[in-house]
């Protein structure tokens, strides 16, 4: 079994809710046109049509129904391609909606090998912790950002890290990583903290069983300044334990293929 179809057959069709505060997006109308938007994982509907979850900038992630996209003369067969900008609409107001017409954009570059699977490991966060409905203009562009930086080769691990960050912002639960929670005052660079993933850093004590990681790592990754091998090294281990505890045990499949690959 490829990778791809791990992901796809360990997801959960209706996605978890996220965690956090979240901006709900506008009352469901019944006609959407022209959305931006990208194809984060389909499964077989009935005979001929599929199930898609969409991430569209102005609504959030969306569930819609695509009637008939598995007929071989479907024009939309060769359109629902995962990490290809479309326009898309679709109607309906409960929670599945009738896709009515998706379009190529086009414009971004496709992800190959190692990028292909960081693309899904980014999928895969987004159907985890995002729930339906709620918008994230702000996320969807980051999300552009990381596939085309994925796309023309940039450091996987940096790209990673900081879109998980950035995901954790977004849906709220991301504590600020320059303030000490034990000391009420700045984090020192040169001292160890951990990160408790519902209030924030504090001073590491000895025995501590959470990832303790220097002050300058935990300033680095508020600056998004990975240049630093240890702020790496460390950020990659902070990151896995803090999603861990937000996804509440769900597994990431993508992520353990990338671990197992390339220790991303």
């Amino acid at each position: 079994m490829s990778s791809h179809d791990q992901f796809v057959d360990d997801l959960p069709e209706q996605g978890a809710p996220a965690a956090g505060k979240r901006t709900r997006a506008p009352a469901r109308d019944s006609r959407i046109t022209g959305q931006p938007g990208f194809v984060l994982h389909s499964y077989p509907y009935k005979e001929t049509s599929l199930i898609i979850d969409m991430f569209t900038r102005d609504h959030g992630r969306v569930g819609v129904v695509a009637k008939g996209a598995k007929r071989p003369f479907s024009k939309l067969r060769g359109v629902l391609q995962t990490f290809q900008p479309l326009s898309v609409s679709w109607s309906g107001k409960s929670e599945l909606r009738t896709l009515i017409d998706a379009e190529w954009v086009g414009g971004m570059l496709p992800l190959e090998r190692t990028a292909l699977l960081c693309g899904f490991y980014l999928n895969e966060l987004l159907v985890k912790l995002l729930a339906r409905d709620d918008r994230h203009p702000a996320l969807f562009d980051h999300y552009v950002s990381t596939l085309n930086q994925l796309a023309h080769g940039e450091p996987a691990p940096i790209v990673l890290r900081k879109f998980e960050r950035a995901l954790l912002k977004e849906t709220g639960v991301a504590a600020d990583l320059g303030r000490c929670t034990s000391s009420r005052g700045p984090v020192a660079p040169d001292r160890d903290y951990v990160v408790d993933p519902e209030r924030g850093a504090r001073a590491a004590g000895l025995g501590e069983v959470w990832p303790v990681v220097l002050g300058k790592t935990l300033l680095d990754m508020e600056r998004e300044d990975y240049t630093d091998p240890a702020t790496q090294a460390q950020s990659k281990q902070l990151m896995r334990f803090l999603l861990a505890h937000h996804l509440g045990g769900q597994p990431l499949n993508t992520r353990q293929i990338l671990i197992d690959l390339m220790q991303l």
